[in-house]
């Protein structure tokens, strides 16, 4: 080999050498992650969602090696904290937990939108479900879904039934048992779950679709008629009660869900690491008791289950909506 030859086989090696080290070094997510993680929460203290966060921020600082930190941010069904992750830069320090609505109902629900849900985030995981049941006020004379698909039918407009409040997961749930058992029913907005429950104890309204907590006691000490439960599969604290589906209308599912989501340009490995972590703080044997208690369901998958199921409740949820005419703003 001539010396020049070598020499050019010598400045080769160390062009690759200088090319090939910034790229090592500029791998995403290489060290992720190295300061703290914002939790924006689209929900106000105290929740449901706001409360599972907090359970897992103790799993997820030791797992993380760095601090979460909660940064609540609700308003305008979730749409008010969710821009904020929009805009945040993509390297999985700002992070997003959504619900139903903002992720999938709220671009039907909305004329105007801060963000495209499919497309300004990237799925991360799903944290938790949650089940409702359709509830009466015993002298409503129904005791089965049956009986009060046909007591609906027979009088269509006389029955109303109370939700969580317009656009919530419950209103939406109301909507789709209306369409599906082709009857008329008046939904009434509460400001949460616990006061249409209290209303359908005291005989001011006669149904209501409520989660769990706010309507255990009170199904189990005869106060209230569980006609059904929204869910798939029927629910362990409740395993007489049927679901919506084998009651009579199959095919019928709905649920409150809620999930994390980052901005749309952050690395897949970083994605994978935070889901990964999630997934382990959920199967905690202590995090699945306290949130079961809540009345939520531990929900975890990959990003992909996630993105697939986003985008196939925000089909559902357009059809739904649009039957019902219902508008936001």
């Amino acid at each position: 080999m001539t010396k020049k030859l070598a020499r050019a086989l010598g400045l080769l090696v160390a062009a690759c050498a200088l090319l090939a080290g910034p790229a090592q070094a500029q791998a995403p997510g290489a060290d992720f992650p190295n300061k703290p993680i914002r939790m924006v929460v689209t929900f106000p203290p105290g929740g449901s969602a706001d409360a599972v966060v907090r359970m897992l921020v103790p799993r997820l600082n030791e797992r993380l090696g760095q601090p979460v930190v909660v940064d609540n941010r609700p308003g305008a069904g979730g749409n008010v904290g969710l821009a904020v992750v929009a805009k945040a830069p993509g390297d999985g320090y700002t992070l997003g937990v959504g619900a139903a609505g903002a992720l999938s109902a709220n671009t039907s629900l909305y004329a105007q939108m801060p963000f495209d849900p499919l497309k300004d985030f990237k799925p991360v995981g799903m944290l938790a479900a949650i089940p409702f049941v359709i509830v009466g006020h015993p002298s409503i004379g129904a005791k089965t879904q049956a009986q009060l698909i046909a007591l609906a039918r027979a009088e269509p407009g006389k029955l109303s039934i109370g939700h969580g409040g317009n656009g919530t997961a419950m209103h939406l749930s109301a909507a789709l048992f209306s369409q599906m058992a082709e009857v008329k029913l008046v939904e009434v907005p509460y400001r949460g779950s616990g006061p249409a429950a209290l209303d359908a104890m005291a005989g001011q309204i006669p149904l209501a679709v409520v989660d769990l907590p706010s309507a255990l006691q009170q199904i189990r000490a005869g106060k209230l008629v569980a006609f059904a439960v929204t869910s798939r599969e029927r629910l362990p604290m409740l395993p007489d009660v049927p679901t919506v589906a084998e009651a009579g209308l199959p095919g019928y599912d709905s649920t409150g869900w809620f999930g994390v989501v980052a901005p749309a340009d952050t690395p897949a490995p970083v994605v994978a690491r935070l889901n990964a972590e999630i997934a382990a703080a959920l199967d905690d044997e202590q995090v699945k008791t306290a949130m079961r208690n809540l009345g939520v369901e531990p929900a975890p998958g990959t990003p992909k289950a996630f993105d697939t199921y986003i985008r196939a409740e925000t089909k559902k949820w357009a059809k739904v909506i649009k039957a019902a005419n219902i508008k936001l703003d």
